[in-house]
């Protein structure tokens, strides 16, 4: 007799400035961000190969970005996942910042110290 999956679940590792989904307690991918004042710039999102196919992506960043609503934080979508999941999901279009030089300037410091 199977069990049926675990609904995945999507917790915050701050100090790894990033957001991970796990499927029955293991870590299938992860969006990752740094934190620019009030805006959280989302610069990568991965799963991994074995959960491919399964939305845990759309789910991880949906997620994700509910809890940056919930902290009063805005998003900036450097991530191609990210922008393209935000063109389909206009519910955050509001607290959405456009890419800017200067915060891909700023990324590109922060990522290689």
């Amino acid at each position: 007799m199977t069990h049926p999956a675990a609904a995945p679940t999507v917790r915050q590792v701050d100090p790894r400035h990033r957001y991970e989904i796990l499927v029955d307690g293991t870590s299938a991918g992860f969006t990752a961000y740094r934190d620019r004042d009030e805006q959280r710039v989302f610069h990568h999102t991965e799963i991994d190969d074995a959960f491919a196919g399964q939305g845990l992506a759309s789910t991880l960043v949906r997620n994700a970005l509910n809890d940056v609503r919930n902290s009063g934080k805005r998003v900036v979508p450097v991530c191609p996942y990210v922008a393209k999941f935000l063109r389909k999901h206009d519910e955050f279009a509001d607290i959405t910042d456009p890419v800017t030089p200067e915060v891909l300037q700023w990324l590109d410091t922060v990522l290689t110290r």
